[in-house]
């Protein structure tokens, strides 16, 4: 019996997993969901127009909680361009300020133009 035997029926009886092998697969599979859920549609929408900083978050909290209750994996937030701010678009910076701190958010960006462009944020949850 040569080396190359024994080696054989030593690995036979002690299954070795190529560890790399199986990270790589599940980053491959975590980066095909991210494009999907990218291109998804949302599952749910919050429209904050007209409403103030302090109601905008308010309604952020309630909306971003039922969310994940409900186990959506995408949301759309509809803030507005800014048209009728003065100066800065107030509700758009909000959302991206409630969306840095909140822990359920994840990725985010802005809605493609059917969705509301500029004017709206879609976010993944965690």
């Amino acid at each position: 019996m040569d080396f190359g035997d024994i080696y054989r029926k030593w690995e036979m009886q002690n299954p070795v997993t190529d560890k790399d092998s199986e990270i790589d697969a599940e980053k491959t599979r975590e980066s095909k969901k991210r494009r999907y859920l990218r291109i998804k549609k949302a599952d749910a929408t919050l429209d904050l127009h007209g409403l103030s900083r302090d109601d905008a978050l308010s309604a952020l909290e309630v909306f971003f909680e039922n969310s994940r209750r409900e186990t959506f994996d995408k949301v759309l937030i509809v803030h507005g361009k800014g048209n009728h701010s003065s100066g800065e678009a107030v509700l758009k910076r909000t959302v991206q300020e409630f969306i840095e701190r909140c822990p359920y958010a994840g990725e985010s960006g802005q809605s493609r133009s059917a969705e509301g462009g500029s004017g709206a944020t879609w976010v993944l949850l965690k």
